[in-house]
């Protein structure tokens, strides 16, 4: 099980010395989700602003693409710290246990919705996580335990009630923490209202995440990348097209685009907070505890992150989308920044 800080017995001849890493780099440098991106950003920012060290560099590189880079291995040519918007796999903790990143600290940071958002300037849409996954998935029922090749063209053709318009959705490619909790939340919450596929999962479990993850390649499913704003933009342009991102990008362009309401619920602070909206999920940080103490700032830099003022419930990362922890959660994961800055295996 993964705990709050990751710890793995060393593997000889990856450690390299505090010194190198310092003489190398003086300046903090931040991969991964491009949904913790605007959060990161904003706490780089207020660092930058208000202590002795300079600014983080951060960059948007998707969860699995960040954990690759982070996982790499110990020096200044790798990253210190990488975003996520799911948990870190145990695939992704034996890469880097391989590759000599033997301790890794997790912050959580809070939570985030996943939208399916479309232009204000048409309607707003109605859908349950089943028909989200009759719409994308790669493969879907046709009878009791047969699968076809997924026909729908339009909404319509996935319910009569739906609009006859294209299926035609924006959204990130599968290197995204965005891609894997939205296929886990909307596209699994869906495939398993059919009886005979979720009863797969405990004869197959291989063949019932194929099913119910994979995302159909003929072109109603596009992969815009990592930039959450350029969705934003092509929505704005093509109001009969969707696009997936975090909840953040939606309250940050409430003037231009609206979320769809899944399964009677509306992607609000509030659903998302007490978890009424179906499709939600906690966001993090990771910290490659053989950094600190040799890159400046790090300590500093979760010390700031994970202030009241940051993400607590009136902190300035609310006023970016984040929604908030509850005291007990917020508590713990300072605790384990503190641990961190004092070298202490929790």
């Amino acid at each position: 099980m993964i705990r709050k800080t990751l710890a793995f017995a060393a593997v000889a001849g990856m450690a390299l010395s505090v010194s190198t890493i310092a003489e190398a780099r003086d300046q903090i440098r931040i991969v991964g989700s491009s949904t913790v991106f605007p959060f990161s950003t904003a706490v780089a920012e207020q660092f930058g602003k208000t202590t002795k060290f300079k600014t983080p560099v951060v960059e948007s590189t998707g969860s699995g693409g960040g954990l690759k880079l982070f996982c790499a291995g110990i020096g200044a040519q790798h990253p210190d710290m990488t975003n996520a918007s799911r948990r870190i796999k145990k695939s992704e903790v034996e890469r880097c246990a391989k590759n000599g990143v033997t301790d890794i600290t997790e912050i959580k940071v809070g939570y985030d919705g996943i939208v399916l958002a479309n232009s204000k300037a048409a309607p707003q849409m109605k859908l349950s996580r089943k028909h989200i996954f009759l719409a994308l998935a790669k493969d879907i029922p046709a009878g009791e335990g047969k699968l076809i090749p997924n026909p729908h063209k339009t909404w319509k053709d996935v319910d009569p009630s739906l609009p006859d318009k294209k299926i035609e959705v924006l959204g990130p490619p599968p290197t995204s923490g965005t891609r894997d909790a939205f296929a886990e939340l909307a596209l699994e919450g869906g495939c398993k209202k059919f009886d005979w596929i979720k009863a797969m999962k405990k004869k197959d479990k291989k063949k019932y995440k194929a099913v119910c993850h994979s995302v159909r390649e003929d072109g109603a499913y596009v992969e815009a990348g990592e930039n959450d704003v350029l969705i934003v933009r092509k929505l704005e342009a093509n109001p009969n097209a969707y696009g997936v991102f975090g909840y953040s990008f939606l309250d940050q362009n409430a003037d231009k685009v609206q979320g769809s309401i899944v399964d009677g619920q509306a992607p609000t602070f509030e659903a998302i907070s007490d978890g009424s909206y179906p499709v939600s999920r906690s966001l993090y940080f990771y910290v490659k505890k053989a950094h600190v103490g040799s890159i400046p700032g790090m300590k500093e830099y979760v010390a700031e992150f994970t202030s009241e003022k940051a993400f607590g419930p009136d902190g300035y990362l609310t006023d970016k989308g984040l929604i908030p922890m509850g005291e007990k959660e917020r508590k713990k994961f300072q605790a384990d920044g503190k641990a961190m800055a004092n070298n202490i295996n929790l």
